[in-house]
């Protein structure tokens, strides 16, 4: 499933959007956002079809299908060691909903929040389009252990929240126990919940582990609201299909009366929910296979770019995109980012603020979720444009 010829690139030509295939110029490779080019588990659209024939598409429960939650239940317990009441947890229309659900329930106008540098646009864009401020922490790329304590100092009266992306997008930084104990410690002491945002905990590279934060002791896991989804590590993305999980019936309260489920004007697909269930109950097998997959090409794409004059990438721990280093060029980002598309016919998220951050600025971002031939012909092209 995961070699070049299962690749149908005329139907991602057609149907694979933002910033890909379907978006971008014929004859340019976009290792853009992050999405995979493989098709799902079978076992997905057999139960969305099988679903389908039956031509009932009701109302589902506005707390999400009692299979659905029980699947989600089910794979934090066994996977994740966190001990989830099937009750507390309900679908979303996606991971980036969940993180915008939570920041509406728990922050107020003039409230900070406290997010990583870089990461995903979308904590700052969630934060401040409730009326709150994003107080960004530096986390540079690398397996250098975080000192939390620094953190700390950045913490006010009006803090809130804290939000972590583990692992983190777009370094790829998974971490540890140690970091998340201390992270936690802090959140207990100062009262802040922790909006821990896990879409890209399946995709994790050995020799690192990854550790849910819910999963350290009750007192963490009790300020602690776990966001996941589908679309990284099963191909989901176009189901818009994510999960919320409270880990006490306070917070779970507050979160659906936020989520207006209980009015239908919200609310995750039917299909949506039977895809995604049938992804955490089936297909194990789908998930293991692409990340071993995913390893080679990790491997692939990052000693391709350490040979790249002016490159230097350090190997992610998690997620499967390449956050690299393009100082040595004397170019900026966003020059990198037009010079490759323009010349090398290759399409990579430029380390711009309005996609990751300050942090990001001297470095740009490739998602390796595809092919070994793909990536080696986009490392040609590179490499003959840059060298």
């Amino acid at each position: 499933m995961f070699q070049n010829h299962a690749i149908d690139f005329d139907l991602l030509k057609k149907r694979a959007y933002n910033l890909r295939w379907a978006t971008v110029p014929e004859g340019v490779i976009p290792l853009t956002a992050a999405d995979p080019d493989f098709k799902s588990a079978p076992e997905i659209a057999e139960a969305i079809s099988q679903f389908a024939k039956d031509r009932y598409f009701c109302y589902t429960p506005p707390e999400g299908l009692p299979e659905f939650k029980e699947a989600i239940s089910n794979y934090f317990q066994t996977r994740r060691n966190v001990p989830v009441q099937p009750e507390y947890a309900f679908p979303v229309d996606s991971a980036a909903f969940g993180i915008y659900l939570t920041c509406q329930a728990f922050l107020n106008i003039g409230d900070e929040a406290i997010i990583f540098d870089p990461v995903d646009f979308l904590f700052r864009y969630s934060i401040e389009n409730v009326g709150a401020t994003a107080v960004s922490f530096a986390i540079p790329p690398g397996t250098t252990t975080v000192d939390f304590e620094q953190m700390e100092k950045l913490i006010t009266k009006k803090t809130k929240m804290i939000c972590l992306c583990n692992p983190l997008n777009p370094t790829g930084k998974v971490f540890t126990k140690s970091e998340l104990l201390q992270l936690g410690e802090i959140a207990c002491k100062h009262n802040l919940i922790i909006l821990s945002d896990e879409i890209w905990s399946d995709i994790v590279f050995a020799p690192a582990v990854f550790t849910s934060i819910a999963a350290i002791n009750e007192e963490i896991r009790n300020q602690t609201i776990t966001i996941t989804g589908f679309s990284k590590s099963y191909g989901l993305a176009g189901l818009r299909i994510g999960a919320v999980i409270a880990h006490n019936l306070k917070h779970y309260n507050l979160l659906m009366d936020i989520s207006l489920h209980n009015s239908t004007v919200h609310g995750a697909t039917v299909l949506s929910q039977i895809a995604a269930t049938t992804a955490l109950n089936d297909c194990a097998y789908y998930l293991n296979d692409f990340v071993s997959h995913l390893s080679k090409t990790k491997t692939l794409i990052v000693d391709e770019l350490n040979t790249i004059p002016g490159f230097n990438c350090i190997a992610p721990d998690g997620c499967y995109v390449a956050f690299t280093a393009i100082t040595g060029t004397n170019k900026s980002s966003q020059e990198i980012y037009e010079l490759l598309l323009q010349d090398a016919k290759v399409a990579v998220v430029p380390g711009l603020k309005q996609w990751f951050g300050n942090g990001a600025e001297g470095y740009i971002r490739m998602s390796f979720a595809t092919s070994t031939e793909v990536i080696q012909e986009a490392m040609h092209r590179i490499k003959k444009v840059i060298k």
